[in-house]
């Protein structure tokens, strides 16, 4: 199950969000995200079946498609640009910390009620967030009103990273190689469309594509580290749940030191990841 729902978040992922923001305010699109974000966790905690969890779970990737660049729009605008690279980075660094705490906290939710309270627990925040942000976010746009959507490449990249996916988690050589052709494909298409979604001139600059390589390093290490982690201490070394779980603690706090650090000649290039 756990597999599948990957699958659907890798496919919710691609979507054109900041064109989006652009052509419909960002504010709006964050919110959507936020509340798109929260239904999807009331369907999950409601879900009676497998597929019914996983079709709520492929919901909150397209919530979380939304609310994630769309609040580094939101940064990237609110504050100028000597404060912005700080901001990313402190963005960033809470980021880590909600990943490692999550498994804790959804631990102790299992272990002393239900799993589906791992769920519900998001909808009291995402209204917090919800209510924050129409109080105290004003609305933005891009001035380009005429740019459209890249509806092909968002269609072949969703279906092109689906299939890559779905090649690492089932082990499906034909899915891979067909997620690698439509990726080829998308490539070949951004690269003769007027208004595509990921304008391949911009990896002619060093600084961009290494902002991009780095960041890609950075969250593959954080993603094999919160996950196997928790695994070997608890499977392999026979550390207790809550123990192992809490042993990530003090990496969060270092990340969130380090990556507040963020260097201001990176904003121009992090509000673009």
């Amino acid at each position: 199950m756990d597999r599948r729902s990957l699958c659907t978040h890798s496919r919710g992922a691609p979507f054109d969000r900041r064109i989006v923001g652009d052509l419909y305010g960002r504010r709006k699109v964050f919110a959507t995200g936020v509340a798109v974000f929260a239904v999807a966790s009331v369907g999950c905690g409601l879900a009676q079946t497998a597929w019914q969890l996983i079709s709520a779970r492929s919901l909150q990737g397209v919530g979380g498609a939304l609310l994630i660049p769309g609040s580094l729009a939101l940064i990237s605008v609110s504050f100028p640009k000597a404060e912005r690279g700080r901001a990313i980075g402190t963005w960033s660094g809470f980021t880590s910390i909600t990943s490692a705490i999550g498994p804790v906290l959804g631990g102790w939710l299992v272990q002393h009620g239900s799993w589906r309270w791992a769920f519900f627990i998001n909808v009291p925040i995402a209204l917090l967030v919800l209510a924050i942000t129409i109080w105290r976010v004003p609305e933005t746009r891009a001035g380009n009103a005429n740019r459209q959507l890249d509806w092909p490449g968002a269609l072949l990249t969703a279906l092109g990273l689906g299939g890559i996916v779905f090649a690492f988690v089932e082990f499906s050589p034909m899915a891979g190689v067909l997620g690698v052709a439509l990726m080829t494909g998308f490539l070949f298409l951004e690269s003769r469309s007027p208004a595509p979604m990921l304008p391949l001139g911009m990896f002619r600059s060093r600084n961009f594509s290494g902002a991009n390589l780095l960041t890609l390093f950075l969250y593959t290490a954080l993603s094999g580290v919160l996950f196997f982690l928790p695994l070997n201490l608890i499977q392999v070394q026979g550390y207790f749940r809550k123990r192992g779980r809490r042993a990530l603690l003090p990496f969060i706090a270092l990340t969130l030191g380090r990556t507040r650090g963020t260097h201001p000649i990176s904003s121009d290039f992090l509000g673009c990841l």
